[in-house]
């Protein structure tokens, strides 16, 4: 990948074969010289899209595509079967993974309606089961009624709810500019669809979404009268000469070096039974061949006298 400024793009350069991307077309290639490169672009933006599907009409490709995975989820409500939506006014959201991850978190999707400020009307999951249920205003036409249901998997919300939220209140919601009263067939209505723009209304669409990590687990155990000496430099009497001995022929370290006695006791002037004492504040991975792979680091430092038997547990995400 070559990168120019900021913007990243993909890049093949021509050699002894005939490969190339498909935007390059025969004759192009052919009056290319080796070493020649030829250049492709990536897709920088990923937006929430809305669908709407007239009565009747033969529906669009990408709604088709999802009927068999309509039909998978009739064992949670019968809202998922396709054969109702074959034919009725309807309108598909889409959501890209890249906004939810794995899957939408089930229960987590909420959708608002409001005029003028007002909410007229709100969808969401209290089942946990896919069903989009208007739960307010509470009494309100539509109360209680399912509107719609969730991909969660899949990222798509279906709503074919064609009650009015506001008798009062008409906008030019619909492709062919007639007015109409807000329902949640107008749900995330935009000028993009062909028809005139809509001041009054506004949406709101949360949801939340989920990622598994497969992680490691690992015990790394200090067993009693294990790893109860260290060499660093605090753990013996402070003031002694630990400079070594070196001559022609050798080399040798202090080995009469008195361990610092660390035992707590309630009298000042007597010396309480020497114990050898640690804190333990790293712990070491190895793999197979003692190699070190990585150090894991405790945030508080464990101590460890001699009679104890401790076990860390370790987690790496992957």
């Amino acid at each position: 990948m070559t990168i120019t400024g900021s913007i990243p793009f993909p890049y093949m350069t021509k050699e002894g074969g005939l490969e190339s991307f498909k935007t390059v077309d025969t004759s192009s290639f052919s009056s290319a010289s080796p070493g020649d490169i030829f250049s492709g672009s990536y897709p920088y933006t990923s937006s929430i899209s809305s669908d709407y599907f007239s009565a009747g009409m033969s529906k669009n490709i990408r709604l088709l595509a999802l009927k068999n995975t309509f039909n998978s989820y009739k064992y949670r409500s019968p809202e998922y079967s396709f054969d109702s939506k074959h034919s009725e006014e309807c309108r598909l959201i889409s959501i890209p993974s890249i906004f939810y991850g794995q899957s939408i978190r089930k229960g987590s999707v909420d959708l608002k309606f409001y005029i003028s400020g007002s909410l007229v009307g709100r969808l969401q999951d209290r089942k946990r089961n896919g069903e989009l249920i208007q739960t307010e205003p509470e009494g309100s036409t539509g109360y209680n009624q399912t509107a719609g249901v969730v991909l969660y998997n899949e990222g798509f919300i279906y709503l074919s709810g064609s009650w009015s939220l506001d008798d009062s209140h008409l906008e030019e919601y619909s492709i062919e500019g007639e007015a109409t009263n807000p329902a949640w067939l107008w749900f995330m209505t935009t000028g993009s669809e062909g028809n005139n723009t809509v001041p009054s209304s506004s949406f709101g669409l949360d949801f939340e979404g989920t990622e598994k990590i497969p992680t490691i687990t690992m015990f790394a155990k200090a067993e009693k009268g294990e790893f109860n000496h260290s060499n660093n430099q605090t753990y013996i009497q402070y003031g002694q000469d630990t400079t070594p001995s070196s001559g022609s022929n050798s080399f040798s370290e202090k080995r009469s070096l008195v361990i610092k006695n660390i035992v707590e006791t309630i009298y000042d002037e007597d010396d309480p039974p020497l114990e050898k004492i640690t804190y333990i504040s790293k712990i070491g991975l190895y793999d197979k061949d003692k190699n070190l792979i990585g150090v894991a680091k405790l945030a508080n430092p464990v101590k460890k006298r001699q009679n104890d038997n401790i076990a860390f547990k370790l987690k790496l995400d992957i």
